[in-house]
């Protein structure tokens, strides 16, 4: 349960959508409990998130046919009025932290699902690289050259869309 927040976190990112990041999390518990004997301690945060990346590969090969691009949809005006109380900060601010967000969210969504796992992971979830390469099944030197790679894309994707607008 400590780790729920991170399992739905990934698979958000990973699905594209939050009705299908539920399902996948929601099957993803399911596994841990049922393989929960088969966990024999070290970083349960780890080996949690490994469930939800297997699982949410499993149903993207059930489903792949009715898989959305639908970019992540963040309820703008609710989180200026809740950042402005909490920060003080001036609606401008917020609005350009809000457009930076969502501008970030676009150039992570253009990236390859290996790509976008890597970068979710170490950036948003703060992860080693050690974890990160336990959830991904891949070698540490791996983790890192694919991590290279992502933020280079990340950051091409970047400049297009600001060209692009």
């Amino acid at each position: 349960m400590a780790h729920l927040d991170a399992a739905y976190n990934l698979a958000r990112w990973l699905a594209r959508d939050e009705r299908n990041a539920e399902d996948v999390v929601q099957e993803a518990c399911l596994r841990a409990f049922r393989f929960f004997d088969g966990f024999h301690g070290g970083n349960a945060r780890a080996w949690l998130l490994a469930i939800v990346r297997n699982t949410y590969y499993t149903w993207l090969d059930k489903n792949q046919s009715q898989t959305l691009n639908v970019p992540l949809d963040e309820d703008a005006v609710a989180e200026i009025e809740s950042e402005s109380a909490a920060l003080g900060d001036s609606v401008e601010q917020l609005m350009q932290q809000a457009d930076d967000r969502r501008l970030v969210n676009r150039a992570l969504d253009r990236l390859q699902p290996e790509f976008r796992e890597i970068i979710v992971l170490r950036e948003l979830e703060d992860m080693s690289y050690k974890e990160i390469a336990q959830v991904a099944d891949i070698p540490l030197g791996t983790v890192m050259s694919r991590l290279s790679r992502a933020r280079k894309l990340l950051l091409h994707a970047l400049q297009q869309i600001s060209k692009e607008s």
